[in-house]
């Protein structure tokens, strides 16, 4: 036998049981993971298990009403509107706190007695939520050159209210709600609007004024109401409106509809800037190329509280936007990035930004 022939050769039983040992557990860790599977598996099910409860417990009540709320009457009762019934008095739910039932938001009522028992979450349009930036932008500061005046005053009225917040509050002075950067096209103001969002922290929200006109009647205004109602719940945040001359230009008289539906988006952004307060950490930055056509009831202070220009960039500005865009390409020495810059009269910040795309037809001046 092979055993008996290896203890009469003196090597005794190890190397038998090592060999039995490995091939156990190698049968073992089979075993273990055959059971991490099927425990993933039983977790999958159950999951599954749980939603089709819930789905089922849901699918057995009564409907229920779907209301907004305008406004708590007392501890007990609130002032609902139900579309298209109208407005009701109604009980709350004793599970329901009357400090989570809050003016605008939505509600269920049941369908016998009326009774608020649930509150439910803001319904929000999905073109809308698809303007949300989720991440806090990676644009900095230094990724920004030439407007050392711009960045110096978006940072008084945008950074320094959302950071420190206190100094307005001992000095008795309200904070800044907007800001609107004005010039012409590829001057930076999307970049330092990225930018001042990134050092603050702030979910970034960028929609285009575009976006906003639509071709059904109210739906711009309702579009408007829901792009703030966004931003309160992911505050603190900064709404980037660019080209807010497409609604909000001077109102003139005229017939035709598509016009009048643009004012009337306009209107409802006067009147949500109206509505929120500048303490809870929303900020409003436009942009526009053509600040001449501006409606003034949109320029207020109260609404817009400073303007800041951002003119084509001159020789000095070029040469630092050269200098950041230049910092990891490998350029031979003795490259003139001074004599570039001015070889480039009228440029704008987006047009220096592509020199290297450039690069080869530029160098034949040397």
């Amino acid at each position: 036998m092979e055993i008996d022939e290896k203890i009469a050769k003196g090597e005794g039983f190890k190397p038998y049981y090592i060999t039995k040992i490995e091939e156990l557990q190698l049968i073992v860790a089979e075993k273990s993971q055959n059971l991490r599977r099927l425990q993933a598996q039983r977790n999958e099910l159950n999951a599954k298990v749980r939603m089709l409860r819930e789905e089922l417990q849901l699918l057995q009540e009564q409907g229920s009403y779907v209301g907004e709320v305008v406004k708590p009457m007392d501890k007990k009762k609130v002032l609902v509107k139900v579309h298209p019934e109208g407005k009701f008095v109604v009980d709350i739910d004793k599970n329901i706190d009357i400090n989570d039932v809050t003016p605008n938001s939505r509600v269920a009522l049941r369908n016998e007695s009326y009774t608020l028992h649930k509150i439910l979450p803001n319904k929000v349009d999905p073109l809308v939520s698809l303007m949300m930036v989720e991440k806090v932008p990676d644009s900095t500061y230094e990724m920004v050159g030439g407007l050392d005046k711009q960045i110096k005053e978006i940072k008084e009225v945008i950074e320094l209210p959302v950071k420190h917040p206190e100094l307005f509050d001992a000095l008795g002075i309200a904070q800044p709600k907007g800001v609107l950067l004005y010039g012409p096209p590829g001057t930076g103001k999307t970049l330092l609007a990225r930018a001042v969002a990134h050092h603050t922290e702030c979910t970034f929200i960028r929609v285009s004024g575009s976006e906003l006109v639509q071709k059904f009647i109210g739906e711009g205004s309702r579009m408007v109401r829901e792009l703030f109602v966004m931003a309160r719940e992911h505050a603190p945040s900064i709404i980037f409106m660019d080209e807010i001359d497409s609604i909000g230009s001077s109102r003139i008289e005229s017939g035709s509809g598509g016009d009048s539906e643009v004012q009337r988006t306009m209107l409802e952004l006067l009147n949500q800037l109206d509505g929120f307060e500048a303490t809870k950490n929303i900020k409003v930055i436009m942009a526009t190329n053509r600040i001449d056509i501006l409606d003034p009831a949109l320029l207020r202070p109260g609404r817009i509280d400073r303007k800041i220009e951002f003119p084509p960039p001159n020789e000095e500005a070029r040469l630092d936007i050269l200098k950041i865009h230049s910092r990891k390409m490998n350029l031979t020495r003795g490259i003139n990035l001074r004599k570039i810059a001015e070889l480039m009269p009228g440029a704008s910040g987006a047009e220096v930004k592509v020199f290297n795309i450039l690069f080869t037809d530029i160098i034949k001046h040397f």
